[in-house]
């Protein structure tokens, strides 16, 4: 397990991120409009996997945002942010902050992905959540970069994620 923190304190989580130069794990993940999606889904673009605890608290939404920025004219990259808000408050939120080039998930449905790519928080306050962590896949779903956030209220390496995607 993962050993993190939250403004300092201690937490950790079920496990880690999944390697670099593995197949990612498959998963079922909610949109917005209550439709269920998997990484089939999104087939033939590299996919930034941006993993907060939610987007109702202020570093998730600033990396959100970010990336939305990021990602703007970028047809090959898809990112998806993804979290364990309701899609009813992450559609409110992308309403809210102009967010149009992020594709929001929820795992209101399915709590596998948090276990499967090692993120779901285990102890401390926010234990049933998930860990801020960035997961870059390829066109193949090979894992070709992680980040598991070592302090929850910091944001993303985002250079670094977007270096790998040059």
């Amino acid at each position: 397990m993962a050993s993190i923190t939250l403004k300092g304190n201690p937490i950790t989580t079920v496990g880690f991120l999944p390697a670099k130069g593995t197949k990612a794990p498959a998963f079922k993940l909610t949109l917005s409009d209550l439709t269920d999606v998997g990484l089939a889904d999104f087939s033939g673009k590299k996919k930034v996997l941006n993993i907060v605890p939610s987007l109702d608290t202020s570093v998730c939404a600033l990396s959100a945002q970010k990336f939305n920025a990021k990602v703007q004219g970028r047809s090959d990259v898809v990112v998806l942010n993804i979290s364990a808000d309701l899609p009813f408050a992450a559609k409110r939120f992308c309403e809210a902050n102009n967010i149009g080039n992020v594709v929001v998930l929820s795992q209101m449905r399915d709590r596998q992905f948090g276990q499967d790519y090692g993120v779901t928080i285990t102890s401390g306050k926010l234990a049933g959540v998930m860990s801020r962590a960035v997961v870059v896949l390829d066109e193949k779903d090979m894992v070709i970069y992680t980040e598991q956030v070592p302090e929850i209220a910091q944001e993303p390496d985002y250079d670094a994620v977007w270096k790998v995607l040059s």
